[in-house]
C-alpha cells in the first residue's frame, strides 16, 4: 500500500472506530460486535506500525495505552479551577438563593446537577481533537495526565457535530462501583490489600506511569462544565446539551442527572430526590451542585477569594449510626494477612442489620484510637461494607485502655510480621496455621481454579479436622472407606466427591497454576506464565530477568514466584500434584484453539436438564465466548432454559437476539 492510500485508510478507520466508540460508551447502542471492533482496531494498529509518521496523537489505538510517563509535567490552568463553597442544610440553600436574588435584582434560573465524588479534570480541545488533560492540582496549576486520560473510553478523542474551535470541558473521573468491587475482589484473591475507596483508587490510577494499566482499569467520566471564548450559548445548561451532541458523556435531563430550576422549592425537590436515590447509582456522589445558569449573571455576581458567588455545593450527610463495639477480633486469610474486625452491638444501617465492621489494620485502629467498649460511629462506604469511622469520646468508659494490637497469630501463636511498605500484619506460618491451610485448599477447589464437584469449604473443614488432608495434594489420596466414616457422608456423596477429584486431573495447566495460590498470581497472570513458559519446570527454574520479560509480570510478581519455589514444601506440593496426574504442561485448551464463539457474548437464563448454569458458562468460555449478566444490544445469544423470566425473552426478541435451547446449543458446539 502506498503512503496516500495508507493515509486515506487510516483516516477512514479512525472515523469509523470513533463512531463505534461513541455508540458503545455514550449512547449504549452498538451496531457491531466487540470482535468486529477489534478487527478494525488491529487493522489500524498494523497500518500505524507500517506508516508511523501517519499515526495521530488522538488515534483510537491510544485507547489501549502502552505509553510510559516517567514524570507528569506541571501545567498552569487557563481558567483557575476554584472550589465551591459547601452547605450542609436546606436552610443554607435558602440563604444562598436569597443572596443571589438580592444581588441579581431579578428572578434567577439555576442549573442543578450531581456532585460526583471522583477526580476533577480539565480537558482542552482544539479543532475537534483532545489536546491536553490536566488535574485540579492547587487550582492554579495541575499535572498533565493526557496520556492516561486518552485511555478512558467515555472521553472522546475527536469530536462530532458543530463544536467551537477551541474550548475546555471539565468533569470528574471515577470508578464505577461495580468495577471497583471487582478490582478489590481480584486484589484480595492475589493477597493484596483492598483499596480503601473508589475516589482514592481513581486518583492513584490516573497517576500510574504505564497507560496500559490505566486502560485496563475501566475508569469512567462525566463532564459537566464548558469554558471558552466562543461557546454557542449563554447558559450553562444549554452548553452542556450542546456538549452531549459533540460526543461527550454529559449529564442529561433524560436520566434526571441534571435539571433547571426556577425556584428554591424546585432545587430542594431535586436535592431530596437524589438524597434517597443515590444508592441506586453505579458511581458515588456526595451531594448536589447548584449554579446560576446565565453566564452574564455569573460574571456579574463574581467571586470571593476562594469560590464563585454564583454556585454552591449541598453535601449529603453519610448515613451513620452509633453502636457499641463489644470486642475486636482478628481474622487470618489464606495468605496469612491479619484483618481486625469490630464485633458490634447489632444496629440497623442503610436497610440492613450490621453486626461486624472491618477495622482494616493496626494503623487505622491507632489513628482513630478505637477501643473495646467504645461507642463508635459506623457508616457504609463505596464498598457497601460497614466501616468504623469515629469514636464518641464523651461516652468512653473511665477505665478504658488503648487497644494493643496483637503480636502473635490468633490461630497458631506464631509471631506476626509486617512487610515494609504494607499496611497489614502477616502470620508467616504458611504450612502450620489452620486458617491458611484451609483457605489455600478452599481456593484450590474454587470454581475459577480446580472447580471440584462434591467439594466445598465445609467439606474441606471436615476433612481437615478429621486429619485426612493437610494440603491440596492430599485430596488425591482420599479413599471411599475413610470418607464413609465421616458424619453426613453418604455413599452417593462420597462417589461424587471422588469422581470430582478424579475429573479435576483434566483441568488445564493455567487453572492448576492459579489454584496453587502463588501470591499475586491470579487468573490472567497464570495464563501469561503458561503461554510463555509452557511447563511447570520452566516456571520453577525461571530467573528474575526471565520472569519480568513476560507481558504484565512486574518485579513484585516475579519476586513472589521465586520466593514460592525457594520453599521446599511448596516444591514438594507441586511434585505431589504432578505425581497425582494433574496437568503441569500447556495443552490445546490452554491456548483456546476452539474459538468458534470468539467475539460473541451470551446470556444464560433459566434451569437446564443436562447442564448446570456454571457448566454452560464454562463451555461458552472454553470455546472463546464471553458471558454477560444482562441482555443488551451487544448480546449475541440468549440460552433459554425452563423458568426463564418472560421479560428476558421479550427483550431478546425485541433486539433480534438469537435464542437457543439447550439442545440447539449442543448442536452448535458439536458442528
Amino acid at each position: 500500500m502506498d503512503t496516500q492510500s495508507a493515509k486515506n485508510r487510516i483516516q477512514e478507520l479512525s472515523k469509523e472506530l470513533n463512531d463505534h466508540n461513541y455508540r458503545y460508551y455514550i449512547e449504549d447502542k452498538p451496531i457491531i460486535s466487540d470482535y468486529e471492533f477489534d478487527i478494525l482496531l488491529k487493522e489500524l494498529e498494523k497500518l500505524e506500525e507500517e506508516f508511523p509518521h501517519l499515526a495521530e496523537a488522538n488515534s483510537p489505538t491510544k485507547r489501549v495505552g502502552g505509553e510510559v510517563t516517567k514524570k507528569f509535567e506541571t501545567v498552569k490552568h487557563k481558567y483557575p479551577m476554584l472550589s465551591l463553597s459547601n452547605s450542609y442544610s436546606k436552610e443554607e440553600l435558602i440563604e444562598f438563593d436569597e443572596r443571589v436574588q438580592k444581588l441579581a435584582g431579578k428572578k434567577v434560573s439555576y442549573c442543578c446537577e450531581l456532585k460526583y465524588d471522583g477526580v476533577a479534570i480539565g480537558i482542552s480541545y482544539k479543532n475537534g481533537h483532545l489536546e491536553r488533560a490536566v488535574t485540579r492540582g492547587d487550582g492554579t496549576q495541575g499535572d498533565d495526565i493526557t496520556t492516561n486520560v486518552r485511555t478512558i473510553r467515555s472521553i472522546p478523542l475527536s469530536l462530532r457535530g458543530d463544536y467551537p474551535s477551541e474550548f475546555e470541558i471539565r468533569g470528574e473521573i471515577f470508578y464505577p462501583l461495580s468495577v471497583f468491587r471487582k478490582l478489590n475482589e481480584d486484589r484480595e484473591e492475589l493477597g493484596e490489600d483492598r483499596l480503601a475507596n473508589p475516589r482514592n483508587a481513581a486518583s492513584g490510577t490516573l497517576k500510574m506511569q504505564d497507560s496500559a494499566v490505566v486502560s485496563s482499569r475501566k475508569l469512567d467520566c462525566y463532564l459537566y462544565y464548558v469554558l471558552g471564548e466562543s461557546l454557542p450559548f449563554d447558559g450553562h445548561y444549554e452548553n452542556l446539551e450542546a456538549a452531549a451532541s459533540w460526543g461527550f458523556k454529559a449529564p442529561s435531563k433524560r436520566n434526571n442527572l441534571i435539571t433547571t430550576c426556577n425556584s428554591i422549592d424546585e432545587i430542594i425537590a431535586f436535592v431530596n430526590y437524589w438524597e434517597k436515590e443515590r444508592s441506586n447509582l453505579d458511581f458515588e456522589i456526595d451531594g448536589i451542585v447548584i449554579k446560576v445558569n446565565d453566564y452574564d449573571l455569573q460574571e456579574e455576581l463574581g467571586y470571593t477569594a476562594k469560590s464563585p458567588r454564583w454556585a454552591i455545593a449541598y453535601k449529603f450527610k453519610a448515613e451513620q449510626v452509633e453502636t457499641k463495639l463489644n470486642k475486636i477480633s482478628y481474622q487470618v486469610g489464606r495468605t496469612g494477612a491479619i484483618t481486625p474486625v469490630a464485633n458490634l452491638e447489632p444496629v440497623l444501617l442503610a436497610g440492613t442489620t450490621v453486626k461486624r465492621a472491618s477495622l482494616h489494620n493496626a494503623d487505622q485502629i491507632a489513628k482513630l484510637d478505637i477501643r473495646e467498649n467504645d461507642i463508635v460511629q459506623v457508616e457504609k462506604g463505596g464498598e457497601i461494607i460497614p466501616k468504623v469511622v469515629g469514636v464518641n469520646l464523651e461516652l468512653r468508659p473511665a477505665d478504658s485502655k488503648p487497644t494493643a494490637y496483637i503480636q502473635n497469630c490468633p490461630e497458631c501463636e506464631t509471631k506476626l510480621i509486617r512487610i515494609e511498605g504494607e499496611a497489614q500484619h502477616y502470620c508467616p506460618n504458611t504450612w502450620g496455621c489452620p486458617p491458611q491451610i484451609k483457605g489455600k485448599m478452599a481456593h484450590f477447589i474454587s470454581r475459577k481454579a480446580m472447580n471440584i464437584d462434591g467439594l466445598g469449604e465445609e467439606t474441606i473443614e471436615q476433612l481437615f479436622e478429621a486429619g485426612l488432608v493437610k494440603n491440596a495434594a492430599d485430596l488425591y489420596h482420599l479413599n471411599e472407606n475413610e470418607l464413609l466414616a465421616l458424619d453426613r457422608m453418604a455413599e452417593k456423596s462420597v462417589q461424587n466427591l471422588l469422581e470430582g477429584v478424579e475429573k479435576s486431573k483434566e483441568v488445564p495447566f493455567a487453572r492448576v497454576l492459579f489454584a496453587v495460590g502463588i501470591r499475586y498470581v491470579g487468573e490472567t497472570v497464570s495464563k501469561k506464565l503458561v503461554k510463555y513458559f509452557k511447563t511447570i519446570e520452566a516456571i520453577k527454574h525461571a530467573s528474575f530477568e526471565e520472569l519480568i520479560a513476560v507481558d504484565e509480570i512486574g518485579d513484585k510478581i516475579a519476586e513472589s514466584i521465586i520466593q514460592f519455589f525457594e520453599e521446599p514444601k511448596n516444591v514438594q506440593l507441586i511434585d505431589n500434584l504432578q505425581a497425582s496426574g494433574l496437568q503441569m504442561e500447556s495443552t490445546e485448551e490452554d491456548t483456546l484453539i476452539k474459538n468458534i464463539f470468539e467475539g460473541k457474548s451470551f446470556v444464560v437464563s433459566g434451569v437446564f436438564e443436562n447442564y448446570s448454569r456454571d457448566d454452560l458458562k464454562k463451555t461458552i468460555e472454553a470455546f472463546g465466548g464471553k458471558n454477560v449478566g444482562s441482555i443488551s444490544a451487544k448480546t449475541d445469544y440468549l440460552i433459554a432454559g425452563d423458568k426463564m423470566g418472560p421479560a428476558k425473552k421479550e427483550k431478546a426478541e425485541k433486539l433480534n437476539i438469537a435464542i437457543l435451547s439447550e439442545d440447539e446449543f449442543d448442536t452448535l458446539i458439536n458442528k
